[in-house]
This record gives structure tokens, sequence and C-alpha cells, in this order.
């Protein structure tokens, strides 16, 4: 069974905003006039925030807020090494890569040395989005297909090539006719065998699309399912599709944006937890710490006839300060040891999650790993059935006491735990206790 499909997973509802403080209800009218309806605010009771500092975010009034959501500032809000590199290159050149320019070489090395040697050459653009259309065009352009499977509530960015491969985005956003989608690796649904689930799935996915002469150009994959609920393990799973998609011809892409960048705790890349490699590895969000800075990775033999024959220059992406804020973020996650620390306050956090979760029946699966953890709010003891409303009500109650989630999943019913990686044992210590608290408080309260 599924519950109703919200508009959009923990968003503010407009029409409270005659409910709220006179200060917030102007500046929500002045969002609406000067931005349009498509910006949505998070929680009932949205939160201004005017500064952050590694996992903490503070408000207009000075509150402090622990973050265990933002994955984009990986590192930490306003890192002061990220901040020095940034500054000091802004007061020297910041300009495109048709100019010889060491920074970027020293960059793209440093960050390939983190691939398997397979995986050999670095595009670079301004967004994730923009790393998935152009992994898209390469695959269509290398296979001659037009074929994309991906699982049933992925999200992939927001070009129109990315939007039409991203079921989350809603029926209002409909997928490409040479689409097709399979379900998420859910342990649960796979009769015991999560392996055969996702290849039998993916070789009926390659033959509808050969039967509507569409061909498969790509799997497309982010490695953690984020929008799908959180699907981490057991790990392998990967590997007999990306067997089956490359019998079809087919090419498969990791999207890396949210698992990436040792977030899961065992390695630098999500799909490594399942032992493949990728033909294209995908790069966003965290690698500059919220500087816009993203890639694409390939397989260099991908690249052979493309780059020569199709021209292709994202005249910002690379550019001299956000690499340098880049390589300041690859420096940092080795010196503070951010991996070791994912896989340390992870399991602190699962831990803690599950004991929380004896106090009632509405807490079910609780899975991830790393600091990327997804729990299942659901409507009792032994049901599956997601109970979004509960969700929505811990989130906000989180909120409340100024620790900050949010949610996940098709039916926005999987509080989605994702803090920078610089959260560190006393913060999930904090985010621990305001959890169980809350947990008390919904277990007896109807």
């Amino acid at each position: 069974m599924t519950a109703d499909r919200p508009t959009m997973v923990n968003g503010f509802d407009d029409s409270r905003t005659d409910s709220l403080p006179a200060g917030t209800r102007d500046k929500i009218r002045r969002r609406h006039a000067a931005l349009g309806p498509a910006y949505r605010l998070f929680y009932d009771d949205p939160v201004e925030l005017v500064r952050g500092s590694g996992t903490y975010l503070y408000d207009a009034e000075g509150n402090e807020y622990l973050d265990a959501y933002n994955n984009v500032p990986c590192v930490g809000h306003a890192h002061p090494r990220i901040v020095e590199a940034v500054h000091a290159q802004m007061g020297i050149l910041n300009t495109n890569t048709r100019y010889l320019q060491e920074s970027i070489l020293d960059y793209a090395e440093q960050l390939l040395s983190t691939f398997p040697a397979e995986l050999g050459n670095a595009i670079f653009t301004c967004t994730g989005s923009e790393a998935n259309d152009l992994a898209l065009r390469v695959a269509h352009y290398v296979t001659g297909n037009q074929g994309i499977i991906v699982t049933a509530n992925a999200y992939h960015g927001v070009t129109s090539a990315v939007a039409a491969i991203s079921p989350s985005l809603g029926e209002n956003s409909p997928l490409g006719a040479n689409v097709r989608v399979v379900a998420a690796p859910d342990i649960r649904c796979a009769g015991g065998d999560l392996n055969e689930y996702m290849r039998t799935q993916t070789t009926a996915a390659i033959a509808d699309l050969r039967r509507h002469g569409y061909g498969l150009a790509a799997f497309v994959a982010d490695s953690i399912f984020s929008s799908d609920g959180v699907f981490a393990g057991p790990p392998g799973f990967l590997a007999p599709i990306l067997d089956e998609v490359h019998r079809a011809g087919g090419l498969y892409i990791a999207d890396e944006v949210q698992p990436g960048f040792g977030r899961t705790g065992d390695g630098w890349w999500g799909f490594a937890r399942h032992g493949i490699v990728p033909d294209i590895a995908t790069l966003g969000k965290p690698m500059g710490n919220g500087i816009p800075i993203a890639a694409a990775i390939f397989r260099p033999e991908l690249l052979a006839n493309f780059g020569r024959q199709i021209r292709y220059f994202n005249t910002f992406g690379g550019n001299t300060v956000s690499i340098a804020a880049a390589k300041a973020v690859l420096d940092v996650i080795g010196d503070e040891h951010l991996i070791d620390n994912a896989a340390h306050v992870g399991h602190q956090l699962v831990t803690g999650l599950r004991d929380s979760a004896r106090i009632t029946d509405q807490i079910g699966d609780i899975r991830g790993t790393g600091l990327f953890i997804g729990v299942d709010v659901v409507t009792g003891q032994g049901e599956h059935t997601p109970d979004p409303k509960t969700a929505a009500r811990i989130v906000n109650t989180l909120r409340a006491r100024r620790v900050l989630i949010s949610a996940s999943g098709p039916n926005g019913n999987v509080l989605k735990v994702r803090p920078p990686m610089a959260f560190r044992a006393a913060d999930a210590n904090r985010f621990l206790e305001a959890f169980h608290q809350v947990i008390i408080d919904v277990a007896n309260t109807p």
C-alpha cells in the first residue's frame, strides 16, 4: 500500500502564511512577488538563516540550529580553509579554461587519483545537472541509442534532458518516451535475492526499449538512491545491473552528486561499495562546499571521438575560483579524516536511531551507510504502509527543537539524515537526544 504522494516533501504550506509573525509574513510575500511560485520553503514554520559555522546554522535572532541535513557544505558551513582559498583566488584571477592554468591540472590529477584507473578524464561544469546532461549526451553519441533506465523515484537534475529522467519531479514533469523505470533496490521486495531482483527488472526494461526502437544508451543511478528513500545495501546489487547494461551495449552512469566525496564512509565514491567501475561518474553540489563546480568523469575512450567531433565548452565550468574551492575541499576531507569520521559517526547514529525506534511501532526500517541514513515512518508494527503525516510531524518537531532534517521517498515518509561530513560524535549525541524526545512525544500523543 502507498499513501497519497505529497506535492513537496517537507514543504511549507502557503495557506499558513497568515498565522505567522508579521515579519515572516512580509518576507514570504516578498519572496512570492520577486521569485514567483516555483521557489519553496522548508518546514511548517520556515527558518530565516543568516549565518553558518561548521555543523551549525543561526537564525536572525541568533538561535543555533544543528544541521543534520545539508550535504552541499560537505566539510562544514563557512569552513575557514575554503573561505581562505576562495578569497585569495578572487584577489588574483578568475577566468575560464581556454587558458593554460596549472591549478586546474593539479586539481584534476588529484581528483582522478581518487577514482579507479579506468576513469581518466574529467570535464568540469558548474552544476550536477549540467554534469548529468553532458553524461547523457556522451552516452547517446557513443552508443547511437536513445533509451535510458532510471529508478522509480530518481532525481538527476533540472535541465530539460535530466528532468525527463527524474520521476521524483512528479506527474506534471513527464518522463521522456525513451525512459524506462525500475523499482528501487529494496531488499524487502526482492524475495531474498536483491541481485536477481535488480537484474530481472533491468533486462525487462532493456527489452522494452529495444521493442520500441530506442535501444539502450545508459542506466543512470544515484548510488545511494536518495530520492527513492535511501537504499544502501547489501552492497553488490549494482554489479548485475552493470553486466546487463554492458551486454546490451549501453553505458552505466553513476550519479555521485549525493553519495560522493566519502559520505558513505567506506571510500570516496558510492559506486565502489558495489565492486563496480562505471563508464561515467557525475559529481556536483558538495564538490566546492557550495561554490558552483561539478564534473563528469569518463573512461577516456568515450571522449576520443566525442571530444573531436562535438563542440562542448562550459564557459565557467572549472573556473579558477571554483577550482580553488574544490581543491580545498579535497584537502580538508583528507586532512580532517572525514571519510573515517563518516563511518564512525554514521554507525553511532544508526545505533542510536534503532534504540529510539523501540519506543514506537511507527519507526520501521532504518538503513543507510556513513552519514546518509533513511528512517521509514510507517502506520504501525509489522506494517510497511508509509505514514508521511507522522514523518512530517517528526521533521517539524525536530525543527522546533532546532535540529534540522528533512524527508524523502516517493511517499515522503522516509526521514533523511544527511549532515555535513564534519558532523562529529558530540553532534550525533545532540541529534539523538532530540530525536529520542521527539519519538517519545509522537508515541504518547495521538
